[in-house]
């Protein structure tokens, strides 16, 4: 059985004061991580031109990524419960810098995608950082130093989106990766330095599911690898078939797995229940429509000089990035104080409402370039405000009181498979709309059609939410508010 100790309350632990050093270097750990996520999609064609590779590619190794860091977060964090939570950002930060330079040196799309992987994996860099302050500070310290952290989560405000569209316009898109490694070298050294070791929540001889992992991440694997690339191999090809079969019998195997493990990735109870799986559900939607369409559907459109607007790299970022992440930093914390006022259900379906309305005109209007920025720039509020704080919070406010940390673990790998989906599909919708000449109109509009699609399952699912219980509500006030990377 696995217990979790006390949170430490005394001296200088109890709080940020001394705490400087170590929050820094936490802050460019995740950054490190983070400006992959952000920097790289206004550079995606960049990407396309210089490694001499095609759009379903440059998608899969985007899907990969964000698939990993799904992966990546219920493993290594699971894995620190037993291991300890520094020696796993360690690892993390190593994983990170061995794919950054995979990805500067990559020859080809092959070593390009297995450098993404990589990163990936060191999303659980954000899940590690928040664990490690959670056992240190008290409630406040923590709300403090997760607020500093939580700002790096949608990168630094748009400025990196438009230094990713400045460096694949000059120096090409390798230039962002030597720059996420220095960030990363400078976080392994700080967190080797100033993060102090926090001890083990679970025995060190404690069973691990790997079995669960392992069904885990090839069943997320398969399905969406197959829904990436459906399109390019062919939908009812043998290879196509052997992906999206295996990995729905991987994830079966999984289900069933975890009724019997000693030590399960996931509570199926937690899962079975109202408060988690339509939870859940729309989390992955709304990472699915959002990110997808603005990772790689819009990017890619933008810069299309035959059917798209034809932007550079810099406008396309400076237009359609850097407003939702710019408006995003000021809208999540005023979320973060309206929710516990209004609730966090409510402020999940408003949010999943507008963001429906938004795409809606953003689908219909997609050449309409003024028309595209704004709705675009309104997503800051309902997406990158609502949405994402407001399914964290929800996430934490409804937990088993005996299981506190197990819905807001699901949802934060509900993130990472949102968005890996979201461009698996977009760049499925992209791949079957092109023809000899490149892509064509009609495969940004599907693309867009499929976001839309999921935000409206999203809606729905959002709707079937249970509503908390106000004794829960009330005492989840009290806890601090966990706040997952997207």
């Amino acid at each position: 059985m696995s217990t979790t100790p006390a949170r430490t309350r005394s001296g200088a632990a109890s709080d940020l004061t001394g705490r400087g050093p170590m929050l820094l270097a936490l802050v460019l750990a995740v950054l490190g991580y983070q400006i992959n996520a952000t920097m790289l999609s206004p550079a995606l064609p960049d990407v396309i031109e210089r490694l001499g590779t095609t759009t379903a590619a440059a998608g899969l190794s985007q899907t990969l990524f964000f698939l990993m860091a799904a992966i990546g977060q219920v493993t290594l964090a699971r894995l620190s419960d037993q291991r300890g939570r520094k020696p796993m950002m360690l690892l993390c930060a190593v994983v990170l810098i061995v794919g950054n330079l995979l990805c500067v040196f990559a020859p080809n799309i092959e070593v390009f995608i297995a450098g993404r992987v990589l990163q990936g994996v060191s999303a659980a860099m954000f899940t590690l950082a928040f664990l490690t302050l959670n056992q240190l500070l008290t409630p406040a310290g923590f709300g403090k130093a997760a607020g500093i952290i939580t700002a790096v989560n949608g990168g630094l405000a748009g400025v990196d989106a438009i230094a990713g569209g400045q460096i694949a316009d000059t120096i090409g898109f390798r230039g962002i990766f030597v720059c996420s490694t220095l960030i990363a070298v400078a976080g392994l050294l700080g967190v080797r330095r100033y993060v102090p070791d926090v001890p083990p929540t679970t025995a060190p001889d404690a069973r691990f599911d790997t079995r669960g992992i392992t069904a885990l991440a090839l069943g997320l694997t398969g399905v969406l690898v197959g829904l990436a690339q459906g399109a390019a191999w062919g939908w009812t090809s043998v290879l196509t078939l052997a992906f999206l079969l295996g990995g729905v019998a991987s994830l079966v195997f999984f289900v069933v797995s975890q009724k019997s493990a000693a030590n399960p990735v996931i509570d199926i109870e937690v899962l079975a229940s109202r408060r988690a799986w339509p939870l859940l559900i729309t989390t992955i939607c709304t990472l699915g429509g959002a990110f997808g369409a603005i990772a790689l559907t819009i990017p890619l459109f933008s810069q299309d000089a035959r059917v798209g607007l034809g932007l550079s790299a810099v406008t396309s970022a400076v237009l359609f990035l850097t407003p939702i992440q710019l408006i995003g930093v000021v809208s999540a914390p005023l979320t973060g104080r309206l929710g516990p006022r209004i609730g966090w259900r409510r402020i999940v379906v408003t949010g999943a409402v507008a963001n429906f309305v938004i795409f809606l005109f953003a689908t219909l209007f997609l050449h309409s370039e003024w028309i595209l920025v704004a709705s675009l720039a309104a997503l800051g509020v309902t997406y990158g405000g609502f949405m994402l704080t407001g399914l964290n919070g929800l996430a934490v406010t409804t937990a088993p009181k005996d299981k506190p940390g197990s819905l807001s673990g699901l949802n934060g790998a509900c993130f990472g498979i949102g968005a890996s989906l979201g461009i698996a599909l977009a760049s499925a919708m992209i791949t079957a709309g092109s023809d000899a000449q490149g892509v064509t109109e009609a495969g940004y509009q599907h693309a867009m059609y499929i976001a839309l699609a999921l935000l409206g399952v999203g809606v729905l699912t959002a709707l079937l939410i249970q509503r908390p219980q106000a004794e829960e509500t009330a005492a989840a006030d009290d806890r601090p508010l966990i706040v997952t990377h997207h």
